[in-house]
């Protein structure tokens, strides 16, 4: 079960190291393990996350997800994305940018560095909407219980999750506004790139997950109709019919993956360059870490792990959160990549020891009352 779901990750990983030896000697062959390591353990959470949203779709669009879904990951957010995000802030074409990648390696750094506010402010927008949409919803099943029940009676007033992320978007673009006017006002532009960013993400956030959500209604509704049909033919004796495939519904799922991807893999790139700058070792490193984080989402998909450790969910969708805000924090401020991903590896590692902690009480408790009804039966 295991080399069936990670062996194509084992075989990436393996041809990678050998890739980056022949590229650039053990300094390279270190630099492309710890990106993959680093790509991992900021993308775990994302493993998680993907795996609830996956578990919904059928068999055909999980393997679009592993096919066309892993080329999105690995060559357009960990290669693509670095050379586009230059190409777009130094106004140039994309072919110039990768010679520029390639031949003058602390320039590319640099616009980089300079995109990052742009960058993560449309990450961060995008991934605090998932945690609030996810935190203020009445669920039935809560792991911090003190926090989530007064949240989800918050969460009874319309938008209020919107109304949220605008308020805490429009002060890290003031903050940011008033820190760069009293270095000179030479970084001032930056504070509107920020709220277009910004708007741009909750944006994108709204329309996928609007689509997505909608289509996902049709599809219940779709198969409720079906399963009504299907009893009904069952009782007059005729051959049970096939349910109709929902393509939108997939579909839209299928997206809200890809972009929800796209938003965890920000913190990814943008931390590689705290490594190096250096494309051909970014793009081995982080297409390594990719692949096993989707080897991990199948791998909670088939073995039902989110059934089973129920606060997992939560776990990640806290540590979407911490992520949001801290992509909004280093729009001023730098924060070490290690604390990035050490926050996630904390929340959903607790989110699993809660979860172990629930299962005992239930399994003592079930062996509580079974005991209690072979006494009343002895008597």
């Amino acid at each position: 079960m295991v080399l069936k779901t990670f062996g194509w990750s084992f075989a990436v990983t393996a041809g990678g190291l050998v890739a980056a030896f022949l590229f650039g000697g053990w300094t390279a062959f270190g630099i492309v393990a710890i990106l993959s390591i680093l790509e991992i353990s900021l993308s775990f959470d994302n493993a998680v996350v993907n795996a609830g949203i996956l578990k919904k779709m059928n068999a055909f669009w999980q393997k679009i997800f592993l096919t066309i879904g892993i080329l999105i990951a690995v060559f357009g957010m960990r290669l693509v994305f670095p050379v586009v995000i230059v190409a777009v802030s130094a106004q140039m074409g994309p072919i110039e940018a990768v010679d520029l990648a390639l031949s003058d390696k602390d320039r590319y750094q640099m616009l980089v560095t300079d995109a990052h506010p742009a960058i993560a402010a449309f990450g961060g927008m995008f991934l605090l909407m998932i945690f609030l949409d996810f935190i203020f919803e009445d669920r039935e099943i809560k792991w911090l219980a003190w926090l989530e029940r007064p949240l989800a009676k918050l969460g009874k007033i319309d938008m209020l999750s919107v109304c949220i992320a605008l308020i805490i978007l429009l002060v890290s673009a003031m903050t940011f506004a008033a820190n760069a006017h009293q270095h000179g006002g030479t970084h001032v532009d930056k504070a509107e790139t920020v709220m277009l960013s910004g708007i741009a993400g909750l944006i994108t956030y709204m329309i996928v997950g609007g689509l997505s959500g909608f289509f996902e209604d049709k599809l219940e509704e779709e198969e409720e109709r079906e399963h009504e049909e299907e009893e009904k033919a069952v009782r007059q004796g005729k051959p049970r019919l096939a349910v109709a495939l929902a393509g939108k519904a997939a579909f839209f799922m299928f997206l809200y993956l890809e972009v929800l991807d796209a938003s965890f893999s920000f913190d990814g790139v943008i931390g590689a360059f705290a490594i190096t700058n250096d494309i051909v070792l970014m793009a081995l490193g982080l297409g390594i870490g990719a692949m096993y984080v989707r080897s991990l989402t199948v791998y909670l998909v088939r073995q039902g792990t989110l059934d089973d450790y129920v606060y997992l969910e939560h776990g990640a969708h806290y540590a979407i959160g911490a992520l949001a805000l801290i992509l909004l924090v280093t729009i001023q401020y730098e924060i070490h990549e290690i604390i990035t991903g050490l926050i996630g590896v904390v929340l959903i590692g607790w989110s699993f020891w809660s979860s172990v902690r629930r299962n005992k009480r239930l399994a003592a408790a079930e062996g509580d009352a079974g005991q209690k009804t072979e006494v009343s039966s002895g008597v």
